[in-house]
């Protein structure tokens, strides 16, 4: 099966900085991977030559088997940049007018209207872009990316200066894509928000992949911590240690009142990737 987004020894130099090199990294159909990483460690070119929008010194990058900047490959992506701005003036149906003339759809008024149903603003089609709230505007940014259904979604910093409220109904619509099979590559620094909705993440340093896996895959157990009529301790182990301790505790007469297997998050996994380095 073809990835949607494949990178092969991937590597890029601006003069004498080198901002990535060589990565390898892959977007399953279907997956939702977030991109994690300080300031500098990439991100952000992986993503413009994923666009198209910056060519690689070496390695190579493909979209859905095209080479990325090829016609074929960004007819496949749709992207919403962190700094995006639209038109105030337009309403929110006309700006994916718009945006439907310039990637060529011909979707017309229902796909404009399934779009807004999808990102809850169906009933704000009319309204001006300078009347919404930044979360309606991020909203109608994905909507906006997903004109012609490209198989491929680059969010950059989708949930940024988001209320709680607001990156949960992102959350949940980017598990709606998920489900519907669009791939998505997430580039966040919420490290919350990408370990409860991400498949896999990807942590970047200096351009180079330091740590790939799912959030469960990254994360370490801890100890186990139990409670018992003598206090609360934590022992050496993991899961499958718990039924043997236990067992030991209630044999030497403990009253077992609590059981939790501690693990590190994915900020503990991430902090010790990136050392020092500043986000």
């Amino acid at each position: 099966m073809t990835a949607a987004l494949s990178a092969r020894a991937l590597a890029k130099r601006y003069g004498s900085t080198t901002a990535l090199a060589g990565v390898d990294l892959e977007v399953g159909e279907g997956e939702l991977v977030g991109l994690l990483g300080p300031n500098g460690a990439g991100k952000s070119t992986l993503v413009k030559i994923a666009c198209g929008l910056v060519r690689p010194t070496s390695g190579r990058a493909e979209i859905c088997g095209a080479k990325a900047g090829s016609l074929d490959a960004r007819r496949r992506i749709g992207y919403l940049a962190e700094l995006f701005r639209f038109p105030g003036w337009y309403s929110a149906d006309e700006l994916l007018t718009l945006h439907q003339r310039l990637a060529g759809s011909s979707g017309g008024a229902a796909e404009r209207t399934e779009l807004l149903e999808l990102v809850g603003l169906i009933e704000a089609r009319e309204r001006r872009v300078e009347a919404m709230s930044k979360g309606m505007q991020q909203r109608l940014g994905i909507a906006q990316a997903l004109i012609g259904a490209p198989p491929l979604l680059l969010l950059d910093e989708p949930t940024s200066a988001l209320d709680p409220v607001g990156r949960r109904t992102v959350r949940l619509l980017l598990e709606e894509l998920r489900r519907r099979g669009t791939s998505v590559l997430l580039n966040s620094h919420l490290l919350s928000e990408i370990e409860l909705v991400c498949d896999r993440v990807v942590i970047l340093l200096r351009g180079e992949v330091v740590s790939e896996g799912s959030p469960a895959e990254l994360s370490k157990p801890r100890g186990i911590e139990i409670e018992t009529d003598e206090g609360t301790r934590t022992y050496e182990g993991g899961r499958e240690d718990v039924p043997r301790l236990v067992d030991e505790l209630v044999r030497a007469g403990r009253q077992v009142y609590g059981v939790r297997v501690l693990t590190s998050t994915l900020e503990d996994t991430y902090l010790e990737a990136v050392g020092g380095e500043t986000t």
